[in-house]
């Protein structure tokens, strides 16, 4: 029997090559990039993120896995190397983490506000008043006679250290230790609006959140709104690539350049709950991105608009 010639084995050898780089390209190709998004409860319990992540899933062949906690955790989160980015709502905890070298690139990309939501009796009489600093007066008031509670996140989320910001403005630290009347729930949004309505007591809301529930908080009706300080930007962060060299920052980048394209910008506009958008993009509008604290986000546009993950 012949044995087969140098010829034929170089063939053979050939055709094996190719075949394995074939299938090794079409094994990469259908690999999905696992992207790790650490955000606030708000974006999850309002159904932005079910709406936006499919979309940017199906056109990336990627999967955005999410972590669904307060803007404080999302950063501890982020600190740890368990996530590949952030996506959150608290200027001074988003500068202290670009600052302590953790995260890179805070870019601004939508907003929507807060509100203080109460018992449709107002014991503590705050419907229509147009600051909230007054109105927080005025349930500590209420609340020091028995008549008002008020429930708090208590979760170091942006909406809780926003909250504790309008409680120093009227002179009050410390509540939990010193006020019955306070309630420290420890909790997500959505969980507190439930427990303001069984106990029909007043919280701070983002209006998304609100939006979202309200057709289950029977007891409860908004009452201050309109406040500058009121206003809640959220940005979304980079994960340090050079302190996780672990983590998906290819990933991670394609994601926030989405968010922040034309294309995102606009799904974010559209999403609506009963006809009211429920956040407002400021990506590419730079006079309102600086207005809302991102002096940066002309110059941080330009950095990602020339990324090419």
């Amino acid at each position: 029997m012949k044995k087969p010639s140098k010829i034929f084995i170089a063939i053979i050898m050939v055709a094996v090559t190719i075949i394995g780089t074939l299938t090794y390209e079409q094994y990469t190709r259908s690999q999905k990039s696992v992207i790790m998004l650490a955000t606030t409860t708000s974006t999850y319990d309002s159904g932005l993120l079910d709406y936006l992540m499919p979309i940017f899933q199906s056109k990336f062949n990627a999967e955005v896995r999410i972590i669904s906690v307060g803007t404080g955790q999302s950063i501890e989160t982020a600190k740890r190397g368990d996530a590949d980015l952030i996506l959150v709502h608290s200027r001074q905890l988003e500068l202290e983490f670009v600052n302590s070298t953790y995260g890179i690139h805070r870019v601004g990309v939508m907003y929507n506000d807060f509100v203080i939501t109460g018992p449709v009796s107002d014991p503590a009489g705050i419907n229509g008043l147009r600051t909230a600093a007054e109105a927080f007066r005025r349930i500590a008031e209420e609340g020091a006679e028995g008549n008002a509670q008020f429930i708090s996140r208590a979760d170091k989320s942006g909406t809780h250290m926003l909250e504790l910001s309008i409680w120093k403005k009227v002179g009050l630290t410390s509540l939990k230790k010193t006020q019955t009347w306070y309630v420290e729930a420890g909790a997500g949004m959505g969980t507190v609006l439930r427990m303001a309505n069984e106990k029909k007591a007043y919280t701070l809301t983002d209006r998304a959140t609100w939006l979202s529930f309200k057709n289950q908080l029977v007891n409860l009706r908004v009452l201050v709104e309109g406040d500058v300080v009121l206003l809640n930007p959220y940005a979304i962060i980079l994960v340090n690539p050079e302190r996780h060299p672990q983590r998906n920052y290819k990933g991670a980048l394609m994601l926030t350049k989405w968010m922040i394209s034309e294309e995102g910008q606009n799904l974010i506009a559209n999403f609506k709950k009963e006809g009211e958008p429920l956040f407002k993009p400021i990506a590419r509008n730079i006079e309102l991105a600086h207005m809302l604290g991102f002096p940066e986000q002309e110059n941080e546009l330009t950095w990602y608009d020339a990324q090419n993950p």
